[in-house]
Protein backbone atom coordinates (compact mmCIF):
# COMPACT_ATOMS: atom_id res chain seq x y z
CA UNK A 1 0.00 0.00 0.00
CA UNK A 2 1.23 3.51 -1.18
CA UNK A 3 2.46 5.47 1.63
CA UNK A 4 5.90 7.25 0.36
CA UNK A 5 6.47 9.72 -2.36
CA UNK A 6 7.17 8.33 -6.11
CA UNK A 7 3.43 9.03 -7.48
CA UNK A 8 3.15 9.05 -11.09
CA UNK A 9 4.03 12.40 -13.09
CA UNK A 10 0.17 13.71 -13.28
CA UNK A 11 -0.08 13.72 -9.87
CA UNK A 12 3.82 15.39 -9.37
CA UNK A 13 2.77 18.06 -11.56
CA UNK A 14 -0.65 18.83 -9.65
CA UNK A 15 1.18 18.48 -6.40
CA UNK A 16 3.35 21.10 -7.46
CA UNK A 17 0.82 23.09 -8.80
CA UNK A 18 -0.94 23.02 -5.56
CA UNK A 19 1.97 24.36 -3.83
CA UNK A 20 2.23 27.19 -5.82
CA UNK A 21 2.06 30.95 -4.12
CA UNK A 22 -1.75 31.83 -4.37
CA UNK A 23 -2.99 34.92 -2.75
CA UNK A 24 -5.81 33.16 -0.76
CA UNK A 25 -3.21 30.05 -0.31
CA UNK A 26 -2.65 26.86 -1.33
CA UNK A 27 -4.90 23.29 -0.94
CA UNK A 28 -4.38 20.42 0.45
CA UNK A 29 -3.05 17.70 -0.93
CA UNK A 30 -3.86 13.77 0.60
CA UNK A 31 -3.19 10.81 -1.97
CA UNK A 32 -1.71 7.49 -1.80
CA UNK A 33 1.48 9.30 -3.34
CA UNK A 34 1.46 12.83 -1.31
CA UNK A 35 0.02 13.99 2.09
CA UNK A 36 0.76 17.81 2.25
CA UNK A 37 -1.73 20.16 4.59
CA UNK A 38 -2.52 23.68 2.24
CA UNK A 39 -0.93 26.82 3.09
CA UNK A 40 -2.92 30.38 4.23
CA UNK A 41 -2.56 33.99 2.10
CA UNK A 42 0.62 34.38 4.35
CA UNK A 43 2.48 31.10 3.11
CA UNK A 44 2.30 29.45 6.85
CA UNK A 45 1.52 25.35 6.78
CA UNK A 46 -2.06 24.34 7.96
CA UNK A 47 -3.09 21.46 9.15
CA UNK A 48 -4.83 18.69 7.34
CA UNK A 49 -8.81 19.35 7.71
CA UNK A 50 -9.96 15.37 7.76
CA UNK A 51 -13.53 17.25 8.20
CA UNK A 52 -13.32 18.46 4.40
CA UNK A 53 -11.81 15.20 3.57
CA UNK A 54 -14.89 13.03 5.02
CA UNK A 55 -17.14 15.61 2.75
CA UNK A 56 -15.13 14.91 -0.35
CA UNK A 57 -14.88 11.39 -0.44
CA UNK A 58 -18.25 11.55 1.11
CA UNK A 59 -17.84 9.06 3.95
CA UNK A 60 -19.24 8.94 7.10
CA UNK A 61 -17.97 10.09 10.91
CA UNK A 62 -17.51 7.78 13.86
CA UNK A 63 -20.23 9.33 15.91
CA UNK A 64 -20.88 8.59 19.92
CA UNK A 65 -24.08 6.81 18.96
CA UNK A 66 -22.18 3.87 16.64
CA UNK A 67 -18.96 4.10 19.01
CA UNK A 68 -21.79 3.21 22.08
CA UNK A 69 -23.06 0.38 19.74
CA UNK A 70 -19.77 -0.99 19.21
CA UNK A 71 -18.88 -0.99 23.07
CA UNK A 72 -22.70 -2.51 23.48
CA UNK A 73 -21.91 -5.26 21.04
CA UNK A 74 -18.43 -6.68 21.49
CA UNK A 75 -17.92 -5.84 25.37
CA UNK A 76 -14.92 -4.27 24.76
CA UNK A 77 -14.29 -0.26 25.67
CA UNK A 78 -13.53 1.73 22.31
CA UNK A 79 -9.23 1.55 21.84
CA UNK A 80 -8.06 5.13 22.71
CA UNK A 81 -7.67 5.68 19.22
CA UNK A 82 -11.69 5.72 18.98
CA UNK A 83 -12.12 7.67 22.11
CA UNK A 84 -10.13 10.38 20.75
CA UNK A 85 -11.55 10.45 17.42
CA UNK A 86 -8.01 9.48 15.72
CA UNK A 87 -10.10 6.32 14.54
CA UNK A 88 -13.12 9.12 12.83
CA UNK A 89 -14.43 8.08 9.84
CA UNK A 90 -15.76 5.07 8.15
CA UNK A 91 -17.75 3.36 5.09
CA UNK A 92 -20.46 0.71 6.62
CA UNK A 93 -18.46 -0.18 9.66
CA UNK A 94 -22.41 -0.68 10.68
CA UNK A 95 -23.25 -3.34 8.76
CA UNK A 96 -19.88 -4.97 9.66
CA UNK A 97 -21.51 -5.06 13.44
CA UNK A 98 -24.97 -6.23 11.60
CA UNK A 99 -22.63 -9.57 10.56
CA UNK A 100 -21.11 -9.23 13.98
CA UNK A 101 -24.25 -9.52 15.94
CA UNK A 102 -25.45 -12.12 13.60
CA UNK A 103 -22.52 -14.40 14.00
CA UNK A 104 -22.12 -14.14 10.05
CA UNK A 105 -18.38 -14.10 9.08
CA UNK A 106 -16.19 -11.32 7.72
CA UNK A 107 -12.21 -10.97 8.24
CA UNK A 108 -9.96 -7.91 8.16
CA UNK A 109 -7.48 -6.44 5.66
CA UNK A 110 -5.02 -3.69 5.79
CA UNK A 111 -1.49 -3.62 4.29
CA UNK A 112 1.95 -2.22 4.19
CA UNK A 113 4.26 -0.91 0.92
CA UNK A 114 7.65 -2.10 2.64
CA UNK A 115 10.30 1.36 1.58
CA UNK A 116 12.43 0.91 4.44
CA UNK A 117 14.77 -1.39 6.63
CA UNK A 118 12.43 -0.32 9.40
CA UNK A 119 9.01 0.88 10.43
CA UNK A 120 8.49 4.12 12.43
CA UNK A 121 6.01 4.54 14.63
CA UNK A 122 3.32 6.15 12.44
CA UNK A 123 3.65 3.00 10.62
CA UNK A 124 3.14 0.72 13.83
CA UNK A 125 -0.27 2.37 14.98
CA UNK A 126 -2.51 1.20 12.15
CA UNK A 127 -1.38 -2.20 13.18
CA UNK A 128 -1.78 -1.78 16.78
CA UNK A 129 -5.53 -0.67 16.04
CA UNK A 130 -6.08 -3.18 13.44
CA UNK A 131 -4.50 -5.88 16.65
CA UNK A 132 -7.22 -4.63 18.99
CA UNK A 133 -10.00 -5.20 16.42
CA UNK A 134 -8.68 -8.95 15.29
CA UNK A 135 -8.85 -9.49 19.30
CA UNK A 136 -12.28 -7.78 19.57
CA UNK A 137 -13.79 -9.72 16.72
CA UNK A 138 -12.07 -12.59 16.96
CA UNK A 139 -11.41 -12.90 12.59
CA UNK A 140 -8.95 -13.96 10.38
CA UNK A 141 -6.60 -11.04 9.08
CA UNK A 142 -4.57 -10.53 6.22
CA UNK A 143 -1.70 -8.06 5.71
CA UNK A 144 -0.59 -7.11 2.18
CA UNK A 145 2.78 -6.47 1.95
CA UNK A 146 3.15 -4.76 -1.70
CA UNK A 147 6.69 -4.87 -2.69
CA UNK A 148 5.77 -5.06 -6.13
CA UNK A 149 3.91 -1.36 -5.86
CA UNK A 150 7.50 -0.55 -4.61
CA UNK A 151 9.52 -1.77 -7.06
CA UNK A 152 6.96 0.07 -9.55
CA UNK A 153 7.12 3.00 -8.09
CA UNK A 154 10.86 3.85 -7.36
CA UNK A 155 13.42 3.31 -9.84
CA UNK A 156 15.70 3.27 -7.25
CA UNK A 157 14.91 0.13 -5.62
CA UNK A 158 15.32 -3.53 -6.86
CA UNK A 159 13.64 -6.40 -6.49
CA UNK A 160 16.34 -8.03 -4.11
CA UNK A 161 15.95 -4.05 -1.99
CA UNK A 162 12.22 -4.81 -1.97
CA UNK A 163 11.89 -8.41 -0.84
CA UNK A 164 14.21 -7.24 1.97
CA UNK A 165 11.84 -4.80 2.86
CA UNK A 166 9.20 -6.94 2.83
CA UNK A 167 11.13 -9.64 5.50
CA UNK A 168 12.30 -6.81 7.87
CA UNK A 169 8.92 -5.19 8.00
CA UNK A 170 7.22 -8.41 8.37
CA UNK A 171 8.70 -9.02 11.26
CA UNK A 172 8.19 -5.57 12.82
CA UNK A 173 4.41 -6.43 12.34
CA UNK A 174 4.82 -9.36 13.85
CA UNK A 175 5.88 -7.98 16.69
CA UNK A 176 2.53 -5.65 17.19
CA UNK A 177 1.62 -9.12 18.75
CA UNK A 178 -0.76 -10.65 15.72
CA UNK A 179 -2.28 -13.81 15.92
CA UNK A 180 -0.72 -16.69 13.83
CA UNK A 181 -3.63 -18.99 14.10
CA UNK A 182 -5.72 -15.86 12.52
CA UNK A 183 -3.25 -14.06 10.43
CA UNK A 184 -1.65 -14.43 6.89
CA UNK A 185 1.02 -11.81 5.89
CA UNK A 186 1.95 -11.62 2.45
CA UNK A 187 4.45 -10.54 -0.07
CA UNK A 188 2.70 -9.54 -3.68
CA UNK A 189 5.65 -10.81 -5.22
CA UNK A 190 5.28 -14.70 -3.55
CA UNK A 191 1.66 -14.82 -3.65
CA UNK A 192 0.43 -13.56 -6.67
CA UNK A 193 -1.06 -16.61 -8.67
CA UNK A 194 -3.89 -19.15 -8.65
CA UNK A 195 -7.08 -17.78 -7.49
CA UNK A 196 -5.57 -14.39 -6.35
CA UNK A 197 -4.52 -13.44 -9.73
CA UNK A 198 -7.69 -15.01 -11.02
CA UNK A 199 -9.47 -12.01 -8.96
CA UNK A 200 -6.91 -9.80 -10.41
CA UNK A 201 -7.32 -10.07 -14.19
CA UNK A 202 -11.23 -10.24 -13.28
CA UNK A 203 -10.94 -6.83 -11.71
CA UNK A 204 -8.78 -5.36 -13.81
CA UNK A 205 -11.14 -6.08 -17.09
CA UNK A 206 -13.76 -4.10 -14.83
CA UNK A 207 -11.71 -0.65 -14.84
CA UNK A 208 -11.01 1.25 -17.69
CA UNK A 209 -7.67 3.16 -18.59
CA UNK A 210 -9.83 6.51 -18.30
CA UNK A 211 -10.88 5.22 -14.71
CA UNK A 212 -7.55 4.55 -13.54
CA UNK A 213 -6.19 7.87 -14.56
CA UNK A 214 -8.84 9.72 -12.98
CA UNK A 215 -8.24 8.20 -9.84
CA UNK A 216 -4.66 7.58 -9.74
CA UNK A 217 -3.37 10.49 -11.91
CA UNK A 218 -1.93 7.75 -14.36
CA UNK A 219 -0.99 8.99 -17.65
CA UNK A 220 1.14 8.11 -20.93
CA UNK A 221 4.33 8.02 -19.21
CA UNK A 222 2.91 5.79 -15.99
CA UNK A 223 4.64 2.28 -16.61
CA UNK A 224 1.73 -0.72 -17.30
CA UNK A 225 2.73 -2.24 -13.79
CA UNK A 226 1.89 1.02 -11.84
CA UNK A 227 -1.63 1.59 -13.92
CA UNK A 228 -2.48 -2.49 -12.87
CA UNK A 229 -1.81 -2.02 -9.14
CA UNK A 230 -4.74 -0.98 -7.91
CA UNK A 231 -6.70 -3.85 -9.26
CA UNK A 232 -4.19 -5.86 -7.06
CA UNK A 233 -4.43 -3.84 -4.02
CA UNK A 234 -8.09 -3.99 -4.46
CA UNK A 235 -8.59 -7.98 -4.78
CA UNK A 236 -7.16 -8.79 -1.55
CA UNK A 237 -10.51 -7.39 -0.08
CA UNK A 238 -12.39 -9.81 -1.27
CA UNK A 239 -12.51 -13.41 0.94
CA UNK A 240 -12.08 -15.91 -2.78
CA UNK A 241 -8.63 -14.32 -3.05
CA UNK A 242 -7.72 -16.72 -0.64
CA UNK A 243 -8.96 -20.59 -1.01
CA UNK A 244 -6.52 -21.92 1.81
CA UNK A 245 -8.50 -19.59 3.95
CA UNK A 246 -12.03 -19.54 3.27
CA UNK A 247 -12.41 -22.48 1.05
CA UNK A 248 -11.97 -23.39 -2.55
CA UNK A 249 -15.82 -22.89 -3.19
CA UNK A 250 -16.37 -19.68 -4.30
CA UNK A 251 -20.10 -19.79 -4.35
CA UNK A 252 -19.72 -19.48 -0.89
CA UNK A 253 -16.89 -17.94 0.30
CA UNK A 254 -17.41 -14.88 -2.04
CA UNK A 255 -20.02 -13.70 -0.08
CA UNK A 256 -18.24 -12.74 3.33
CA UNK A 257 -17.23 -9.48 3.48
CA UNK A 258 -13.80 -7.57 4.75
CA UNK A 259 -13.56 -4.63 7.10
CA UNK A 260 -10.14 -2.81 6.26
CA UNK A 261 -8.48 -0.65 8.93
CA UNK A 262 -6.75 1.87 6.91
CA UNK A 263 -5.17 5.39 6.67
CA UNK A 264 -7.69 8.06 5.19
CA UNK A 265 -4.74 8.56 1.91
CA UNK A 266 -5.41 4.41 0.98
CA UNK A 267 -9.40 5.39 0.71
CA UNK A 268 -8.73 5.98 -3.02
CA UNK A 269 -8.44 2.56 -4.05
CA UNK A 270 -10.96 1.17 -2.01
CA UNK A 271 -14.03 3.48 -3.29
CA UNK A 272 -12.66 1.87 -6.64
CA UNK A 273 -13.42 -1.48 -5.33
CA UNK A 274 -16.26 -0.89 -4.05
CA UNK A 275 -17.56 0.72 -7.55
CA UNK A 276 -16.65 -2.45 -9.17
CA UNK A 277 -17.02 -4.82 -7.09
CA UNK A 278 -20.63 -5.76 -8.13
CA UNK A 279 -19.50 -6.83 -11.18
CA UNK A 280 -17.36 -9.58 -9.74
CA UNK A 281 -20.44 -10.22 -7.41
CA UNK A 282 -18.89 -9.54 -4.71
CA UNK A 283 -19.48 -7.55 -1.70
CA UNK A 284 -18.01 -4.19 -1.04
CA UNK A 285 -15.43 -4.08 1.27
CA UNK A 286 -16.26 -1.77 4.97
CA UNK A 287 -13.21 0.33 6.12
CA UNK A 288 -12.62 2.32 9.20
CA UNK A 289 -10.24 5.50 8.69
CA UNK A 290 -7.72 7.00 10.96
CA UNK A 291 -6.21 10.31 10.69
CA UNK A 292 -1.80 10.63 10.66
CA UNK A 293 0.28 10.56 12.87
CA UNK A 294 1.98 13.88 12.20
CA UNK A 295 5.68 14.44 11.14
CA UNK A 296 8.15 16.10 13.56
CA UNK A 297 7.90 19.28 12.20
CA UNK A 298 4.24 19.82 12.51
CA UNK A 299 0.60 18.66 10.80
CA UNK A 300 0.59 19.63 7.86
CA UNK A 301 2.43 16.40 6.63
CA UNK A 302 2.98 13.20 8.09
CA UNK A 303 5.87 10.96 9.10
CA UNK A 304 7.82 9.57 5.89
CA UNK A 305 10.48 6.50 6.09
CA UNK A 306 12.10 8.49 3.54
CA UNK A 307 13.23 11.04 5.50
CA UNK A 308 14.72 10.61 8.82
CA UNK A 309 14.61 13.93 10.38
CA UNK A 310 10.77 13.80 10.28
CA UNK A 311 9.75 10.24 12.42
CA UNK A 312 10.67 8.07 15.21
CA UNK A 313 11.65 4.93 13.67
CA UNK A 314 11.19 1.28 15.81
CA UNK A 315 14.90 0.65 15.39
CA UNK A 316 15.76 4.20 17.54
CA UNK A 317 17.91 4.30 20.07
CA UNK A 318 16.24 5.92 23.45
CA UNK A 319 18.77 8.97 22.88
CA UNK A 320 18.32 9.03 19.00
CA UNK A 321 14.45 9.69 19.81
CA UNK A 322 14.94 12.14 22.83
CA UNK A 323 17.73 14.00 20.30
CA UNK A 324 14.79 14.29 17.40
CA UNK A 325 12.11 14.95 19.84
CA UNK A 326 13.89 17.80 21.50
CA UNK A 327 15.66 19.19 18.10
CA UNK A 328 12.72 18.29 15.75
CA UNK A 329 9.23 18.31 17.35
CA UNK A 330 7.28 21.46 16.20
CA UNK A 331 6.26 23.60 19.48
CA UNK A 332 2.76 24.69 20.18
CA UNK A 333 4.43 26.97 22.65
CA UNK A 334 4.56 30.57 22.85
CA UNK A 335 7.86 32.87 21.59
CA UNK A 336 9.28 34.07 25.22
CA UNK A 337 8.48 32.17 28.97
CA UNK A 338 6.53 34.82 29.71
CA UNK A 339 4.08 34.84 26.63
CA UNK A 340 3.36 31.53 27.29
CA UNK A 341 2.69 31.51 30.88
CA UNK A 342 0.16 34.48 30.21
CA UNK A 343 -1.26 32.96 26.65
CA UNK A 344 -0.50 29.42 27.31
CA UNK A 345 0.42 26.58 24.94
CA UNK A 346 -1.59 25.55 21.39
CA UNK A 347 -1.86 21.95 22.12
CA UNK A 348 -3.68 21.21 18.50
CA UNK A 349 -0.03 22.75 17.16
CA UNK A 350 2.11 21.05 19.50
CA UNK A 351 3.37 17.65 18.07
CA UNK A 352 4.66 16.64 21.41
CA UNK A 353 0.95 17.22 22.65
CA UNK A 354 -0.68 15.05 19.59
CA UNK A 355 1.51 11.93 20.13
CA UNK A 356 0.55 12.02 23.75
CA UNK A 357 -2.95 11.83 21.95
CA UNK A 358 -1.68 8.52 20.07
CA UNK A 359 0.31 6.48 22.46
CA UNK A 360 -0.50 7.89 25.86
CA UNK A 361 -3.58 5.19 27.53
CA UNK A 362 -4.41 7.10 30.26
CA UNK A 363 -7.51 9.47 29.06
CA UNK A 364 -7.14 11.79 32.82
CA UNK A 365 -3.59 12.56 32.47
CA UNK A 366 -3.72 13.26 28.78
CA UNK A 367 -6.38 15.94 29.64
CA UNK A 368 -4.55 17.42 32.56
CA UNK A 369 -1.57 17.86 30.47
CA UNK A 370 -3.80 19.53 27.91
CA UNK A 371 -4.74 22.41 30.68
CA UNK A 372 -2.09 22.63 32.01
CA UNK A 373 -0.03 23.60 28.51
CA UNK A 374 -3.12 25.52 27.61
CA UNK A 375 -3.20 27.34 30.82
CA UNK A 376 0.64 27.50 30.72
CA UNK A 377 1.18 25.90 33.28
CA UNK A 378 3.17 23.71 31.93
CA UNK A 379 6.39 24.52 29.55
CA UNK A 380 7.05 23.04 26.34
CA UNK A 381 10.27 21.45 27.78
CA UNK A 382 8.16 19.53 30.54
CA UNK A 383 5.95 18.42 27.98
CA UNK A 384 7.88 17.12 25.59
CA UNK A 385 10.17 15.02 28.15
CA UNK A 386 6.93 13.39 28.80
CA UNK A 387 6.17 12.93 25.18
CA UNK A 388 9.55 11.14 25.01
CA UNK A 389 9.18 9.33 28.11
CA UNK A 390 5.79 7.99 27.02
CA UNK A 391 7.71 7.12 22.72
CA UNK A 392 10.96 5.69 24.93
CA UNK A 393 8.62 2.99 26.40
CA UNK A 394 6.62 2.07 23.51
CA UNK A 395 9.54 1.83 21.33
CA UNK A 396 11.54 -0.52 24.05
CA UNK A 397 8.54 -2.76 24.13
CA UNK A 398 8.17 -3.17 20.81
CA UNK A 399 11.82 -4.12 20.16
CA UNK A 400 12.23 -6.95 22.97
CA UNK A 401 9.05 -8.12 21.29
CA UNK A 402 10.91 -7.83 17.73
CA UNK A 403 13.64 -9.97 19.19
CA UNK A 404 11.89 -13.23 19.27
CA UNK A 405 10.39 -12.72 16.26
CA UNK A 406 12.35 -15.98 14.62
CA UNK A 407 12.55 -16.93 10.67
CA UNK A 408 10.80 -19.75 11.90
CA UNK A 409 7.49 -17.80 13.11
CA UNK A 410 8.44 -15.35 10.37
CA UNK A 411 7.83 -18.10 7.83
CA UNK A 412 4.62 -19.61 9.60
CA UNK A 413 2.80 -16.22 9.35
CA UNK A 414 3.78 -16.16 5.35
CA UNK A 415 2.56 -19.71 4.89
CA UNK A 416 -1.09 -19.54 3.02
CA UNK A 417 -2.99 -21.95 5.41
CA UNK A 418 -6.40 -22.43 6.92
CA UNK A 419 -6.52 -19.78 9.71
CA UNK A 420 -8.64 -20.61 13.18
CA UNK A 421 -12.49 -19.07 12.15
CA UNK A 422 -14.40 -20.80 14.14
CA UNK A 423 -17.62 -19.82 12.63
CA UNK A 424 -16.38 -20.53 8.71
CA UNK A 425 -17.33 -23.71 8.71
CA UNK A 426 -20.63 -23.83 9.62
CA UNK A 427 -21.44 -20.74 7.50
CA UNK A 428 -20.12 -22.33 4.90
CA UNK A 429 -22.14 -25.69 4.93
CA UNK A 430 -25.09 -23.76 4.44
CA UNK A 431 -26.66 -22.13 1.67
CA UNK A 432 -25.69 -18.90 1.64
CA UNK A 433 -27.52 -15.93 -0.46
CA UNK A 434 -25.72 -13.93 -2.56
CA UNK A 435 -25.84 -10.31 -1.56
CA UNK A 436 -28.33 -8.19 -2.93
CA UNK A 437 -26.81 -5.98 -6.45
CA UNK A 438 -28.32 -2.55 -4.74
CA UNK A 439 -26.15 -3.47 -1.60
CA UNK A 440 -22.91 -3.64 -3.61
CA UNK A 441 -22.77 -0.98 -5.56
CA UNK A 442 -24.90 -1.45 -9.22
CA UNK A 443 -27.64 0.66 -8.43
CA UNK A 444 -25.76 3.72 -6.42
CA UNK A 445 -22.47 4.05 -8.16
CA UNK A 446 -20.30 5.72 -5.92
CA UNK A 447 -18.17 8.69 -6.72
CA UNK A 448 -14.62 7.60 -7.46
CA UNK A 449 -12.63 11.09 -6.75
CA UNK A 450 -10.02 11.74 -8.72
CA UNK A 451 -6.72 12.17 -7.37
CA UNK A 452 -4.37 13.06 -10.46
CA UNK A 453 -6.15 15.31 -12.40
CA UNK A 454 -6.81 18.99 -11.81
CA UNK A 455 -10.52 19.30 -10.95
CA UNK A 456 -12.60 20.46 -7.96
CA UNK A 457 -13.10 17.30 -6.67
CA UNK A 458 -9.35 16.46 -6.16
CA UNK A 459 -8.06 14.87 -3.10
Amino acid sequence: MADEPGQPPAMTQQSLASQAPDLNGTAQSVTPFDVQGGTDKDGKPLAIDYNKLVNEFQTKLIDDELLARFERLTGRRPHRLMRRKIVFSHRELDQILDRYEKKEPFFLYTGRGPSSDSMHIGHVIPFEFTKYLQEVFDVPLVIMLTDDEKYLFNPKFTIEDVQGFTRKNAKDIIAVGFNPKKTFIFSDLDYMGGAFYHNVVKFSRTVTVNQSKGAFGHNDSSNIGIVQFPAIQSVAAFATSFPSIFGSDPSKSSTIPCLIPCAIDQDVYFRMTRDHAFQLKYPKPALIHCVFLPALQGSSQKMSASKDHTSIFMNDEPNKIKNKVNRHAFSGGQDTREEHKRLGGRTELDVSFQYLKFFLEDDDELEQIRQGYESGELETGSLKARCIKELQIFVKKFQERKAKVTDELLNEFMTARKLDFPDLDEFLAREVEKPAESKVGKKKKEKVIGTGKPSADNI
